[in-house]
């Protein structure tokens, strides 16, 4: 072999080493899991609530890690789209070797993602999806928000504090989360004494609801209940306004986005819907939680934002108590999770590993999502 030769081997070998050096430092620290839609139709949900995960991480990293390791989070974007979050769910647990996953907002997502969760012994922390069918699939599944049946009971009752014994409900047939909410919402309404003047449905991705609109003014209701996502619902309340239905609409934490806003424009002016969370709370762990959430991104957390928070430090402070990352073990200690001081309220999990905490109801008004009331379970 001759000089050059040697020289080029050597060059590679050393180019080896330090590739092999790098991978090994890259891949330090508790491989955790998060899934999400950063992009597609939802995206804003999956950003926000990455957004409250990365805040977490930086707090948690910053003093220290957890069991003297950083957390190393790795994130997968299933684009919005039915069977891509299984696809990232797999990769997180086979080839990138997870302990615990964090995902997803939307329901539909998270039950896709749930068995294989439960199949492969990995605990599974959604931070936002509201279908009780989420944690039913087994016991590694867990979640830090409130469940459709609460859910929907509030916004009964708080359309009948608005004064409505007529309602009418417009569901989004195409999403578990809506059909959930719908069902709870008419049981509680009725039981109360109202009545439903009417219930019209659509599906995820229409884009003309005047047949519905129609339909619903000519049950003269007094509130139209809209389990709906912020991608549909303020073209519905724009085309209701349209057609001469000026009564309010009340919806879920669905409606959560800016883009309700911004596409609404005036005609959501005075609509009101349940959320987890309220940036205007002035509670000194909620302040502190929302001024650092400006510094690092120069803007205001929504809900996704605190409960994306607060999923990653529950499952830290899990292994913490566990004193071990055993995907078993972290499992039993989220699952004895009791008053964790989390922004979205203490969350203490019952038997189905569901939280029991409070809702708020916020009204859309100048623009702005305005707190009106706490409504307790």
């Amino acid at each position: 072999m001759n000089l050059p030769s040697r020289r080029i081997l050597l060059l590679l070998f050393s180019l080896g080493l330090i590739l092999s050096s790098c991978s090994k430092k890259q891949e330090t620290g508790i491989p955790v899991g998060q899934f999400a839609s950063l992009t597609g139709p939802q995206a804003t949900f999956g950003q926000s609530t990455d957004k409250g995960v990365q805040l977490a991480l930086d707090e948690i990293n910053g003093s220290g890690g957890v069991l003297g390791q950083p957390i190393r989070l790795i994130t997968k974007d299933n684009q919005s789209k039915p069977g891509e979050t299984s696809t990232a769910v797999r990769e997180l647990i086979t080839r990138d070797k997870v302990v615990a996953l964090i995902g997803e907002v939307a329901s539909g997502r998270s039950l896709e993602a749930a068995p294989i969760a439960q199949r492969s012994g990995i605990p599974m922390i959604s931070p936002a999806s509201t279908n009780e069918k989420v944690t039913e699939t087994g016991d590694h599944i867990f979640r830090v928000c409130f469940i459709d049946p609460f859910q929907g009971t509030v916004c009964a009752k708080f359309a009948h504090k608005l004064g409505a014994t007529k309602a009418a409900i417009l569901t989004d047939v195409s999403k578990d989360y809506s059909l959930g909410l719908a069902k709870s919402f008419q049981e509680e309404f009725t039981k109360e004494g109202g009545i439903i003047t009417g219930t019209q449905s659509y599906s995820g991705g229409d884009k003309d609801f005047s047949a519905q609109l129609t339909a619903i003014k000519s049950g003269n209701p007094q509130v139209v209940f809209l389990p709906a996502y912020y991608t549909e619902a303020p073209l519905i309340i724009r085309q209701a306004r349209q057609l001469g239905i000026t009564v309010p609409f009340v919806g879920g934490d669905g409606w959560d986005s800016t883009e309700l806003v911004s596409v609404g424009g005036p005609s959501v002016e005075g609509c009101y819907f349940s959320n987890h969370f309220s940036n205007q709370s002035t509670d000194p762990q909620v302040v502190a939680f929302v001024n650092a959430y400006r510094k690092k991104y120069n803007e205001d957390p929504d809900a996704m934002v605190a409960l994306g928070y607060d999923a990653l430090l529950l499952l830290a402070d899990a292994m913490k108590r566990a004193g071990t990352t055993d995907p078993a073990k972290v499992n039993a200690a989220i699952a004895a999770t009791k008053d964790f001081p989390g922004v979205t309220g203490k969350i203490t999990l019952d038997a189905h590993r569901n939280p029991n905490k409070p809702a708020v109801m916020l009204e859309v008004k100048n623009g702005r999502f305005t707190y009106v009331e706490t409504i307790a379970p």
